[in-house]
């Protein structure tokens, strides 16, 4: 029973000094006195632990960010890492409202150029790749590299922002995975656009080799044929899609940082009890 227990602790020993470091700080607040002369001097004390408090959560976010990327390896993998801590904001947004069942982040960077592999997946636990890939944009937003986005029906164009990916069907392109967005005016109409992953012949390097760019769909993060049936296995279900782009008049209410840091304690501190 000991020994079980040191392996569960050595197991979550980040999530261990997060827990610590977030509990001593709300632990530290817990206690508020009657009001005396003395009052108002103790609140201003118990507010500057609160922005202790809060900013130790932030750095302690921004710490298991920079762990997760360096040792799944995704700045050699080409990924940027202030682009995968916008998806793992919206990880732990979008977790904290039980919209997603699954610690996996389907991560698509369309700053990128069509010939480069810009579609990551990422296991959160595992703190691995699970795929690198190509992936096409619309048609409409541009042919190298996109530059246009549009929520809008028979655009052609590609959205951007998080969405959650929701359940399989037979369609013209075989195998397809619907994706439900989630950022209104940006991807909310993806579902009624049939936006949705699926495989594509143009999307391959032989095309790149003859055309000097993918081929690109109507609006759909198109992908190989050879990885598309595992990808859409391995993220079917309530999981994380994040689209980035050049765009930057472009905004989420899932990009709140505050929440995200609040959520990882609160995480961090359900781990450590488990354990004990």
């Amino acid at each position: 029973m000991k020994k079980h227990s040191f392996i569960a602790r050595k197991k979550y020993s980040f999530f261990a000094v997060a827990a610590f470091s977030f509990v001593m700080g709300v632990t530290a607040l817990s206690w508020t006195p009657a009001e005396t002369p003395a009052s108002k001097t103790t609140s201003v004390a118990v507010s500057s632990k609160n922005e202790k408090a809060t900013g130790s959560a932030q750095e302690l976010f921004s710490q298991y960010v920079t762990e997760v990327y360096q040792a799944a390896g995704l700045s050699k993998a080409g990924l940027s890492e202030n682009v995968f801590k916008k998806a793992v904001v919206g990880y732990y947004n979008l977790k904290r409202n039980n919209q997603l069942a699954k610690s996996l982040i389907t991560i698509v960077d369309f700053t990128k150029s069509s010939t480069q592999k810009r579609l990551w997946i990422v296991d959160l636990d595992n703190k691995k790749i699970l795929f690198n890939t190509l992936v096409a944009h619309g048609q409409g937003s541009g042919d190298d590299l996109p530059t246009q986005f549009s929520n809008t029906n028979e655009s052609h164009q590609s959205s951007l922002g998080f969405y959650v990916t929701e359940q399989t069907y037979q369609g013209k392109h075989g195998l397809s995975l619907k994706l439900n967005g989630l950022d209104a005016g940006y991807n909310d109409k993806a579902l009624a656009r049939a936006v949705v992953m699926h495989a594509a012949d143009y999307v391959s390097e032989d095309f790149i080799k003859t055309h000097g760019r993918l081929g690109r769909s109507f609006g759909c993060p198109a992908l190989p044929p050879a990885v598309t049936k595992s990808i859409i296995d391995a993220v079917k279900g309530k999981s994380l899609l994040y689209i980035n782009g050049p765009e930057t008049s472009y905004k989420s209410n899932y990009l709140n940082q505050d929440i995200a840091a609040e959520d990882f304690a609160a995480n961090a501190t359900s781990a450590i009890k488990a354990t004990i």
